[in-house]
């Protein structure tokens, strides 16, 4: 069942379902780095992390044997908020033994696993409670607030204006081509030979 097929959108919706965006830090320090914003409805998982991918370095092949650089999957920082809070490092090692071969492993903590007998309350249950506190660490200052929505006000705006159609892209997939391929341009590398195997 796709958006407008839902009853309680009105006919003809031209409301956005989907977002991907990458922007660039206008500094010397992320020169180059693209940080890449993803989120839709009805996707393929429901999830909720940043992910930092590390490039690979230079002669890495080489040392593992492999005839290009390309056979070396980046390592990667995941921070997971939603499902299943974790951190993790997603690494090459050396295959333990006496062959040099490379394999895919984690520096892994899993909330659920690591601290099995605490109670770990939802993000909502939190956030009401430090309403209640009267804490401000957890909500957004309100110059950033503003800084994001000067992003994202042109571009609805844009949209409403000018009739813009939104992509489509079937239920329960990752969302639309385009955005795939847009962040292959900008150098993010989706490794699908890997699956994540919680501690």
């Amino acid at each position: 069942p796709g958006y407008l097929e839902d009853p309680t959108v009105p006919k003809g919706s031209n409301c956005p379902t989907f977002a991907c965006t990458v922007m660039k830090i206008n500094n010397d320090r992320w020169q180059g780095v693209p940080f890449i914003m993803k989120a839709g409805k009805a996707l393929n998982q429901r999830r909720a992390e940043v992910r930092v991918q590390l490039k690979s370095p230079p002669n890495g092949a080489a040392v593992f044997n492999l005839e290009s650089e390309e056979q070396i999957p980046y390592n990667e920082i995941v921070l997971r908020l939603q499902p299943e809070e974790a951190i993790y490092v997603k690494t090459n090692v050396k295959r333990p033994g006496l062959a040099t071969e490379l394999i895919q492993s984690e520096l892994d903590l899993s909330y659920s696993s690591r601290y099995k007998d605490e109670k770990n309350p939802d993000a909502y249950t939190r956030l009401i409670l430090d309403v209640l506190r009267g804490k401000q660490a957890t909500f957004v200052r309100q110059d950033e607030l503003v800084e994001a929505w000067k992003i994202a006000t042109p571009l609805l705006k844009e949209v409403e204006e000018s009739k813009v159609k939104p992509t489509d892209y079937v239920f329960g997939t990752r969302g639309p081509k385009e955005a795939d391929v847009l962040i292959q341009k900008a150098g993010f590398v989706v490794d699908k030979n890997y699956k994540w195997n919680k501690a």
